[in-house]
């Protein structure tokens, strides 16, 4: 018979997945003799099964439940029908991975009419008997019946205003009696039933609540947001009641070992006398902070100040502790590694390895990675958050940060606001290349259509500005030049605040605090990087974005979108020029120009470098991109370039795609037209001897996107060699490049072996990978992906993390192909995956040399990879 009732001192810490964290640690308490109320545990299994099998508990742990409670009654010496020894319960959820306020407790269960009497003669003390019944009316109402708090709280403010009482403990017995008998009449007109008096039925039906707490709406959004699976289940944890309501020499508390803001060694905490744990969380009176217990109690402080020092010792960890006091005995009710900001994080686990509690490699696995972003960008202040109004909170988090400026509905009134020295927010339905501008203006982008890897996202990400995507309650009017929200609107030149942290905005401007590395950032990350096995280079091409990744900690640039220097105004009219030529010599004239310009770009660009990789992407968007939408704009084009609209519609006509992503791009647009990667890469070598000549050596590496078959690769870099060649005769320089390409297409991964023998390197991009190998578009997959997730059809969305089964398995394949034929060749990662903390760690397990991901995230994807090494055993852990 499978055990699903653990009593507190048959387990320990090691037990999480079957007894939950809280369960898990109370045993561990009561191992180390702490001062633990007694009890015992319902595991997760029996709340996997009860989920899965019906509305009831199984007859196997009602059987075990009995047992378990003839035990603890032994072990109390009290009961549930004592006269003299009355039990009374906390009923407690308590999952492996602590979710803090999402699920439900309840306290003093076992009282009933008779019950409470009893409780009043035992502690002479009828008032509190009276408040302890009236509070498990209020849980068990609302946590078993679904009966709304409001309609509890309700009476009871009322009560109390009608009766000139300021505070909770004002209210005397007879009153508390009066509220009680309301309380149980709310039961009948609610639900119509009365309030159980069987204790052994309300605990049954408060065990089953909390099974049924994991699946509600708070629980799941939690998961969702925390990535916690489902199917770990919450554990039940049955406590002996310990009352912190019962007079002025007792209360509750909750404290951390360490300041979880800052990282300070110091307790933080707050405790209220004559309350019961509800009290302090619901902010229905000020508590205190911890330090005034050593005057208030100086034992009892003295003993809490020791046994946090213990717990930290034990655990290696900040720890957060909730406790009772009960006529001056202290109690631990609760301890878990405790919830940080991410500045106190590092702070802490630098602290842990200074202080000999942790070694360097278990402070790696102290942080989380989407944390660690949080440094990097400034970040709103908490009390203004508070008096903020709220617009959208359905918004995704794009790319975080803070940022507040006036409403613009168009690239370019942004760029021009920008240049007056206006800061401007962007919102648009959705965003385009040719906006590009426009999102560098801008402090931060809002579209409403769009998902974590839509253009917006991940162009705001690789400039490390503030992003909210896909926010479905907003309409976006960029004629009318207005946005409607549920509440109200917004017009062109209104304020707002963007979190793109959180997914949220708000109305007007709110203060920002600036983030900074301190010391103790700038050693975590040495650290990280110690122990990487992955390299981490950044995807970038602004001088701006280049010095931010490399100051992150960036070993090169794995990504320079060539498509993103052709939409300054007087490139574009030159790419305009381009795509419209009918013969080659107007093409390559056109390009003669725009060649000007990319040396100038990439000298910029290499010149950051220096010797470090650079890998430049040759152009790689369809043509279309790159002409006008508007009639005004065409009318304008056409005068620009000496034709009419009429011609001009025709050729803008004869170059839309039906399916553009699987058309006439990347190095298809080569085979058509050779002299553009031939232009392209005469610039890059043009821009390496001109720092040559300075004394500046550099290390480009030209990839060409999109290949399916060898001959298009072979096609393309016999060109572009020839020209490379040729340019280092006529210039008598030895030119140093590389010539590789971007594996994006299910084929390529099955070729790899054939394209590594002709390849100097390989990058894996992921975006358009995965899109090909589901055949999901990457932008419009947003109106399906959430339904995929809520039904279990999609664990993950795979444009976010790794599909390990699907576009995991080829880039298995691909990688290792490529090194058995090449064991020389670099492979990287340079798509969106590459700063995603699960897919570096299933790439660190891969012949996989680097990732690279936007400026902004470089940090995290080091500190992915070292935990990714620390987390495999590859390393010793203390």
């Amino acid at each position: 018979m499978t055990k699903l009732v653990y009593a507190f001192d048959e387990g320990q810490k090691s037990m999480k997945d079957l007894l939950g964290g809280k369960g898990a640690n109370l045993a561990e308490m009561k191992r180390l003799g702490l001062p633990v109320p007694d009890g015992f545990t319902i595991t997760t299994q029996a709340c996997i099964e009860y989920l899965e099998h019906g509305s009831k508990l199984s007859e196997e742990v009602v059987a075990q439940l009995q047992t378990q409670l003839d035990l603890f009654s032994q072990r109390t010496s009290k009961s549930f029908s004592s006269d003299e020894q009355l039990l009374l319960v906390s009923v407690r959820s308590g999952a492996k991975i602590s979710m803090p306020g999402m699920m439900d407790t309840i306290l003093n269960l076992g009282l009933n009419d008779d019950n409470v009497k009893k409780l009043a003669r035992k502690t002479n003390d009828e008032r509190f008997a009276y408040d302890c019944y009236r509070r498990l009316l209020q849980m068990f109402g609302e946590v078993v019946y679904n009966v709304p708090m409001t309609a509890f709280d309700a009476y009871f403010d009322k009560y109390k205003t009608d009766h000139g009482y300021d505070n909770d403990a004002d209210i005397p017995a007879e009153g508390l009696k009066e509220i009680c008998e309301h309380y149980k009449s709310l039961y009948v007109e609610k639900v119509y039933k009365p309030f159980p008096q069987e204790p052994t039925v309300q605990l049954t039906e408060a065990i089953e609540a909390v099974f049924k707490s994991w699946d509600n709406d708070r629980a799941r959004v939690y998961r969702q947001l925390n990535d916690i699976p489902y199917e770990i289940g919450t554990a039940v944890n049955i406590q002996e009641m310990v009352f912190g309501n019962s007079g002025e020499r007792s209360g509750t508390g909750v404290a951390f070992t360490r300041n979880p803001v800052t990282g300070e060694a110091k307790l933080f905490g707050e405790y209220l006398l004559n309350a019961q744990g509800e009290d302090v969380v619901a902010g229905i009176r000020t508590p205190k902070d911890i330090a005034s217990l050593e005057e208030q109690m100086p034992h009892v402080h003295q003993q809490f100040v020791s046994v946090s020092q213990q717990l930290e010792q034990h655990y290696r960890d900040m720890q957060d502790i909730e406790f009772t006091i009960e006529n001056e005995q202290l109690y631990i009710l609760q301890t878990r590694n405790g919830k940080r900001t991410a500045n106190a994080a590092v702070n802490i686990a630098v602290d842990l390895v200074n202080e000999q509690v942790i070694t360097k490699q278990e402070a790696l696995t102290k942080v989380e990675v989407k944390s660690i972003e949080q440094l990097l960008h400034p970040n709103f202040d908490d009390e203004a958050l508070t008096k903020a109004t709220v617009i959208s909170t359905v918004g995704l988090p794009a790319s975080p940060g803070a940022a507040s400026g006036k409403v613009v509905f168009s690239a370019e009134e942004a760029k021009e606001q920008h240049e007056q020295g206006e800061k401007v927010i962007l919102m648009r339905p959705e965003t385009s290349p040719e906006d590009i501008e426009g999102m560098v203006a801008s402090e931060a982008i809002v579209t409403t259509h769009g998902g974590m890897t839509s253009h917006a996202a991940v162009v705001a990400r690789g400039m490390g500005k503030c992003c909210v995507t896909g926010c479905a309650d907003l309409e976006i009017n960029t004629t009318e030049k207005v946005v409607t929200y549920p509440g109200g609107t917004l017009a062109e030149g209104d304020i707002i605040s963007v979190d793109g942290a959180k997914g949220d905005i708000y109305v007007g401007k709110i203060a920002t605090i600036t983030a900074e590395h301190s010391e103790a950032f700038e050693q975590y990350m040495t650290w990280a990087q110690d122990i990487a096995r992955l390299s981490v280079r950044m995807n970038a091409e602004t001088v701006p974005d280049i010095i931010a990744g490399y100051q992150f900690g960036a070993t090169g640039i794995g990504l320079v979108r060539t498509e993103h220097m052709f939409f300054a105004p007087e490139r574009l009219i030159e790419m305009r020029r381009f795509i419209l030529a009918h013969t080659q010599e107007q093409r390559i004239t056109a390009l003669n120009t725009i060649g000007g310009y990319q040396t100038e770009d990439f000298e910029q660009i290499l010149r950051q470098s220096g010797e470090k990789p650079t890998i430049i992407r040759l152009l790689d968007p369809p043509l279309h991109e790159f002409l006008p939408r508007s009639e005004s704009e065409k009318a304008q084009v056409a005068e620009q370039l000496g034709v009419t609209v009429t011609t001009l519609d025709k050729h803008i006509e004869s170059l839309n795609e039906v399916n553009p992503m699987l058309g006439h791009r990347g190095c298809r647009l080569a085979i058509t037209y050779p002299e553009l990667y031939v232009m392209q890469a005469e610039a890059i070598m043009k821009s390496v001897i001109r720092l040559k000549e300075e004394g500046i050596d550099t290390n480009p590496e030209i990839m060409i996107p999109l290949v399916s078959t060898v001959e298009e690769f072979t096609t393309l870099k016999t060109l572009i060699t020839e020209r490379i060649e040729a340019l280092a005769q006529e210039t008598g320089q030895d030119l140093h490049y590389l010539i590789g390409t971007m594996i994006e297409t299910p084929r390529a991964c099955l070729i790899a072996a054939e394209l590594a023998t002709v390849s100097d390197f390989f990058s894996f991009g992921t975006n358009d990978l995965t899109q090909l190998t589901f055949g999901f578009s990457r932008d419009d997959s947003g109106k399906f992906i959430n339904a995929y997730s809520n039904q279990g059809i999609l664990e993950q969305d795979p444009f976010q993390t790794i599909d390990k089964s699907g576009v995991g398995e080829l880039i298995k394949l691909a990688s290792v192909q490529a090194k058995q034929v090449n064991p020389n060749i670099k492979i990287g990662v340079c798509g969106e995956l590459g700063g995603d903390e699960k897919s570096i760690h299933y790439f660190n397990d891969l012949e996989i040399d680097y990732v690279s991901c936007s400026p902004y995230r470089v940090p995290g994807a080091i500190l992915a990879t070292a935990q990714s090494e620390v987390e495999s055993g590859r390393l010793s852990v203390k």
